[in-house]
């Protein structure tokens, strides 16, 4: 396999993951986890789904190079860059103004 094969593949990995894990916070999303200051979101993602999105960060924070000083700082850095990549900002459902006029 040739090398722009291989980045092609991470690359459809990668959205995939970050669509999946978007998918999952979407699903369990709740406007009364919202936070008003900051922007916050908190979101209670209940077992089974909390172990997937749990081993999606831990791939992600693999696949990133993320670190932190904690596991937590860790998959927190690795679920801003799945975001990134999966394209929640201002027009996102996981923004609150677009959720339920917050």
């Amino acid at each position: 396999m040739i090398a722009s094969e291989r980045f092609e593949r991470a690359a459809v990995l990668g959205v995939a993951v970050a669509e999946e894990t978007r998918r999952l916070l979407s699903r369990h999303l709740d406007a009364a986890g919202v936070a008003g200051d900051g922007g916050t979101v908190l979101v209670d993602v209940p077992y089974p789904d909390a172990a997937v999105v749990t081993a999606l960060l831990d791939v992600a924070a693999e696949c990133f190079g993320e670190r932190g000083d904690s596991i937590e700082e860790t998959r927190q850095a690795a679920l801003e860059a799945l975001l990134q990549l999966a394209g929640f900002d201002a027009e996102s459902q996981l923004n609150w103004g677009e959720v339920g006029g917050g």
